[in-house]
């Protein structure tokens, strides 16, 4: 019963889905449609007009971020300019003051998975595009979160880098055992890497169904 608005904008209308664990989902729509209010909302940065979010049967609705355990990855990779490539990736388990052995070791598995492990003094500026991406990835993954939200994640990448990462992805998830929502407005996108698709349209959820049936 999810509704957002902003001023007179009714931007989410009436919301209703359930995410399964381990699920791969894409919420795909055109631009405009809300997802991405939706996604904010999930994870707490946006607070819903009315309607209520649930995690594991606990109301959360109005928790805020960083108590969710929930991670991001936003479009613009969001990455801290002044810090390597490694610090950048353990920064979120330096902040939960782990052992600096054991966050050496998460961070550097995490970078292995994705082909990351040789620019670790590298910094954002000196990284490809795909690179920069991977890292932001690597980031919310090594936390080891419940569930990995990607807003655009591969909208500034090029058709090959595009599709590398993709796979690389959904690798990743089976690796992390991690349920992952992903927005986009790229229907190839959400065909090939989703479980299921939530397809929006002016505020409201019109399909929610597996890639194949929604194809048919």
């Amino acid at each position: 019963g999810l509704n957002k608005h902003f001023g007179a904008q009714h931007v989410l209308r009436d919301i209703h889905c359930v995410v399964n664990k381990g699920e791969f989902i894409s919420i795909l729509g055109p631009s405009g449609c809300g997802k991405t209010t939706l996604l904010r909302s999930i994870i707490g940065l946006e607070v819903p007009t009315d309607g209520h979010i649930f995690h594991e049967d606990v109301e959360i609705t109005t928790l805020r971020p960083d108590r969710r355990g929930f991670s991001i990855v936003f479009q613009d990779y969001a990455l801290f300019p002044h810090m390597t490539l490694y610090d950048n990736v353990a920064y979120g388990l330096k902040l939960k003051q782990m052992p600096t052995a054991e966050i050496k070791e998460r961070v550097m598995h995490t970078l292995e998975l994705l082909k990351l492990d040789k620019a670790i003094k590298k910094y954002p500026s000196q990284l490809s595009g795909g690179m920069q991406q991977r890292a932001a990835i690597a980031r919310s993954l090594v936390l080891g979160s419940d569930l990995l939200l990607l807003d655009e994640p591969f909208s500034a990448l090029d058709a090959v880098v595009k599709v590398d990462l993709g796979e690389e992805l959904k690798e990743l998830q089976r690796e992390f055992d991690i349920t992952m929502i992903m927005v986009t407005h790229d229907q190839e996108e959400a065909f090939t890497l989703s479980d299921r698709i939530i397809l929006m349209n002016r505020g409201s959820i019109v399909a929610d169904a597996t890639p194949r049936e929604l194809y048919d």
